[in-house]
């Protein structure tokens, strides 16, 4: 629709509409409305508040404290956050004096800006756009729903070629030739609509085909001549993608093309200069296409622009290639060093923990006066609805839950209930940590075989991989080399989707290995996987002299025992193999790395089991949804973890959708899927209820070939029925999970999970990473009997799967696990621990205190008193849950660092920082350096400042601080005289003796 408008606007330049038979043949509102559903935003400009809440509210926005998906928007005093419906970024705006100062596009997951803009204009989020005086808000967004409201609202709908006017039109032949199975498509929707028990649609949204041809016939037409255009070749499957890129730039350099090489993120600007320096070739700048069309034979130009694929035009002479081309995936727009995904806001309602009082529920901020000056504290409920305040001060010892608030009950005040419990998990979590550091230490002195693989043969290996690595690959694989280079036994997660190329570094690791002389076991938890594992490891070694076998329940008795007998001489070098290897008659003679692959699919007796194959193995896992007990491990630094942030090539997230089961709407996507020439799963979570869903979708779909597979089958025939379904043999799998970790089926874009509220997190992730993994967009319907009635723990499991739908969302996904799960015994076999007593944040902090040995982690156990305090103002950040989490966090800054990164997040969400927050940051920068010297408090007067020490005063403190002002020791403190007359005055002599900067 926006698309629609920016066509209307009036313009002395020529125009160019791409656009899809499917839209051409879908009505649209009328061009009124159409031309009218727009706000300008510029730099300079007045922001009319009324006009853009009006705007919003017509078209479809919802009003969100959070905005980080399209279609939302926020409003706060001077800063205004809109996630355009059709733009890729949310946008920030910021107001001073009613007037536009700046615009920026920011990351949704961060929420920190990225991107300064000049202008820019927003375009409806919905169809339906109300008039101004109806105030309807925001209706139900079904189809159904959307329907009926926009013939309500327009009457008649103008047909797409109606705002073309006298423009030309290019028509495809294919166009033509899918036209007729496209509009049956559409009637046999309608059709499928009532049949199932809708009622009949009095209007259709698209037009028929007397009107399609009517109105293609009144239009002049003309033919686009791609004749001469022709796809680049595909580098990436050459032995040696480098040498095979470099070998066509300068071949076309040579004969006296053009070349351009397009992109324009940082890593593809590393990626050009790498190039050109290694191939030797001088580049060029350029602007714009004309200058390169324009250019001087034989040139190598550079673009910057955001291009993907490029093309060859012979007539010209020109190669364009797109930054996929050259580095063989997809760029990602942003890179993440972070292990950790950003602790999500609190919200009124939450339940927090208060590390003296317990289990809380968030009731909101108040304004309280202490001293003479204005304080925020936190109202905090508690059983029974009793409540404390909590001050400001305090806000450190305040933790989110993060938890389902409907399972857990309140804590009662006043009772030693909370003492006890604290007693218990403080006691575990010291010999947790003991636990802990014991197993670290003994990995860090157990001696592990030094692995250097020969260079040649190992480069040789590289350079088969078919694509460029991505920036992320390159570090976990960089990581790997050097853990088995280091003489220690390693033990290192690599987390990543889907797709993301986990297995390339597994394979690096065997490569390493195998070529050193050593022995490899990649354990995958089914047949399936096992198989697939197998013919790519098979294919990378090819020719390498090192032999890969198989062993599964699916390989004869003959094979299995060839396989043992070549692990215990060594003929053997690398097996891929399921739980069979576990087998008493398994002797590995030098077995050096064990990979274990989908390490949340694995049990802890298994992982033990596994890796005393051979004590002192290295050890690689990998997993898109670590479970809880692991990520435990990694988020407080006793598992060595890489993470793989960047998608591969053109890859879209799959979109996810809650819905009730209806006949209709299945055959309608099912159908859209076969039409489309892909193939869809239908997945259950019982095999019981395998043969009824045949019959209903036999029913639904008569005319698609469905397959079944399920795990009581025999091993053979299931392998043979879903690699055959893999090869295009059938258009729907019914199949259970056993297709979590299955073959790639690079055609299946669709899948319904039947009862997704009887799987787990990891589960429906790793389902949903089935579909979507070419260039299509891929389609997961989680659906619920009709009327189905969840408890509130599987409404936030489901939600959070619905919510986190973006590439690379499984770490967050694993996260919301351990937040729901609990994050289990480290040392024992439970996968439910103290989580649930004292909530993920809390847990984590006490646990990675008890590690390192920390009695206190930040600044916050150290009191400063001056006369002086700052504040967040609410007309600043206006969310009382954002502000009480922003508080606690700068209590709990342990470093300058942490404390300038949040000065930085201040002015970047909420703009300059004001006053009483430059205050607040300054207190907690001395509070921090005060802490980092040993001073538990400090107190100051109009005739001087106090430090009181942990420990007794020393006289190297003592003449630390005599440098900057004399001073002298009296009832234990350190004395420092010298009048002042404010509390500013205070915190100047402060900062002075502290050696900091008064920013």
């Amino acid at each position: 629709m926006d698309a629609v408008r920016v066509w209307l606007e009036d313009s002395a330049e020529p125009k160019l509409l791409v656009t899809a038979l499917e839209a051409m043949l879908q009505k649209v509102p009328p061009l009124d409305v159409i031309r009218s559903s727009w706000y300008r935003l510029a730099i300079g400009e007045s922001f009319d508040t009324d006009a853009f809440m009006s705007f919003a509210d017509r078209t479809g926005y919802i009003e969100d404290g959070n905005v980080d998906e399209p279609g939302e928007f926020a409003f706060r005093d001077g800063l205004v956050d809109i996630f355009p419906a059709g733009g890729r970024f949310p946008v920030r705006i910021n107001l001073r004096d009613g007037l536009i100062s700046e615009l920026w596009l920011y990351d949704p997951s961060s929420q920190r800006k990225q991107k300064a803009l000049e202008e820019m204009v927003v375009g409806p989020a919905s169809e339906a756009v109300s008039a101004p005086e109806e105030g309807e808000g925001n209706p139900a967004n079904t189809a159904a729903a959307t329907y009926h409201r926009l013939f309500r609202l327009y009457g008649e709908l103008p047909n797409a070629f109606d705002f073309l006017g006298g423009a030309r039109i290019a028509v495809p032949k294919e166009t033509f030739r899918r036209l007729p199975g496209y509009l049956e498509f559409i009637a046999d929707a309608h059709h499928a609509h009532v049949a199932f028990g809708g009622r009949a649609l009095e209007q259709s949204l698209y037009i028929d085909e007397a009107t399609w041809t009517s109105c293609i016939g009144q239009l002049r037409s003309f033919t686009i001549d791609t004749t001469e255009a022709v796809e680049l070749p595909e580098f990436r499957q050459a032995a040696s993608p480098g040498r095979a890129l470099q070998a066509f730039v300068g071949d076309c350099i040579r004969s006296g093309w053009s070349v351009v090489l397009a992109g324009e993120t940082v890593d593809v600007e590393h990626s050009i200069q790498r190039f050109v320096q290694r191939a030797r070739f001088s580049i060029t700048p350029i602007e714009n296409w004309f200058d390169g069309y324009g250019a001087a034979p034989g040139s190598l130009l550079r673009l910057s622009c955001g291009l993907h694929h490029g093309f060859i035009d012979r007539r010209r002479r020109f190669a364009l290639l797109g930054s996929s081309d050259f580095l063989g995936r997809a760029v990602p727009t942003e890179l993440s060093s972070s292990i950790t995904p950003a602790e999500p806001e609190l919200k009124l309602g939450d339940l927090v923990v208060h590390e003296e009082h317990g289990i809380g529920r968030l009731e909101g901020l108040e304004t309280v006066e202490v001293e003479g000056e204005m304080r925020d504290a936190a109202r905090l409920i508690y059983h029974g609805d009793a409540s404390i305040l909590v001050p400001m001060e305090d806000f450190g010892k305040i933790w989110r839950y993060g938890s389902n608030p409907e399972a857990i009950s309140l804590d009662r005040l006043h009772t030693d209930g909370w003492k006890k419990k604290r007693a218990v998990v403080d006691k575990d979590i010291r010999d947790a940590a003991r636990h802990l550091k014991k197993a670290a230490e003994l990995r860090q002195t157990s001696p592990a075989k030094v692995i250097e693989p020969p260079r040649g043969p190992y480069a040789k290996f590289v350079s088969r991989f078919p694509y460029g690595e991505t920036p992320d690959q390159a570090a976990a694989i960089d990581a790997v080399k050097t853990d088995l280079a280091s003489g220690r036994v390693m033990n290192r997660l690599v987390c990543g989707d889907v797709g993301f190329g986990k297995t390339e570094v597994a394979l690096r690791a065997a490569a390493a290995v195998a070529l050193a002389g050593g022995q490899v076991i990649v354990v995958s938890p089914t047949t399936v996987l096992t198989r697939q594992h197998f013919v790519t490891f098979s294919k990378r070694f090819a020719g390498t002299g090192i032999e890969v076998a198989m062993l599964s329940r699916v390989v004869s008795s003959k094979e299995a025992d060839r396989v043992r007998v070549g692990l215990e001489t060594g003929d053997i070098s690398v097996v891929v193999a399921t739980q069979a290897i576990l087998a008493k008659d398994i002797s590995p003679s030098r077995l050096w790395l064990l990979v274990i692959d989908e390490e949340h699919r694995f049990g802890v007796r298994d992982k033990q089991a596994l890796q005393q194959l051979a004590p002192g193995t290295h050890t690689l896992m990998m997993s898109a949804t670590p479970i809880p007990r692991t990520l435990q491990s990694a988020l407080i630094g006793i598992q060595d973890t890489s993470m793989l942030t960047a998608p591969p090539a053109e890859r879209r997230p799959a979109r996810t959708v809650l819905t009730d089961f209806d006949k209709g709407s299945v055959r309608v996507a099912l159908l859209r899927e076969y039409r489309r020439g892909g193939q869809s799963f239908f997945v259950t979570p019982q095999i019981d209820d395998i043969e009824e869903l045949r019959a209903t979708l036999a029913d639904i779909v008569p005319e698609l070939a469905i397959r079944v597979a399920h795990g009581k089958m025999q091993a053979a025939e299931m392998d043979e029925i879903m690699v055959n379904f893999a090869d295009g043999d059938g258009d729907v799998l019914l199949s259970t999970n056993i297709i979590e970790s299955g073959l790639d089926v690079p055609r299946a874009n669709t899948m319904f999970v039947w009862r997704a509220d009887r799987f787990g997190l990891a589960q429906l992730h790793q389902l949903r990473g089935r579909v979507g993994r070419s260039r299509v967009q891929g389609m997961c319907y989680l659906v619920l009997p009709p009327d189905a009635e969840l408890a509130d723990a599987t409404r936030s499991r489901l939600s959070t799967i619905v919510n986190n739908d973006r590439l690379g969302d499984g770490f967050s996904i694993s996260m919301d696990d351990l937040e729901l799960r609990g994050g289990g015994e480290i040392e024992g076999r439970k996968q439910s621990g103290h989580l649930k007593v004292i909530g993920i944040t809390l847990y984590q902090d006490l646990l990675e205190r008890a590690v390192s040995g920390k009695k206190e982690g930040s600044q916050s156990s150290t009191t400063v008193n001056l006369g002086i305090s700052g504040t967040i103002p609410t007309d600043y950040v206006g969310d009382a849950g954002v502000r009480l989490g922003l508080y606690s966090r700068l209590l709990r800054a342990a470093s300058r660092d942490q404390i300038e990164e949040l000065v930085e997040e201040f002015e970047d969400r909420f703009g300059e920082l004001p006053a009483s927050v430059a205050v607040l940051l300054r207190l907690a920068r001395v509070r921090l350096a005060a802490r980092m010297l040993g001073i538990s408090s400090v107190e100051g007067g109009p005739r001087g400042l106090a430090f009181t020490f942990g420990r007794k005063v020393s006289q190297r403190a003592k003449k630390h601080f005599d440098r900057v002002l004399p001073s002298f020791v009296r009832d234990g403190r350190l004395i420092f005289e010298e009048q002042t007359k404010s509390g500013e005055d205070r915190m100047a002599l402060l900062e002075k003796l502290l050696d900091l900067d008064s920013r």
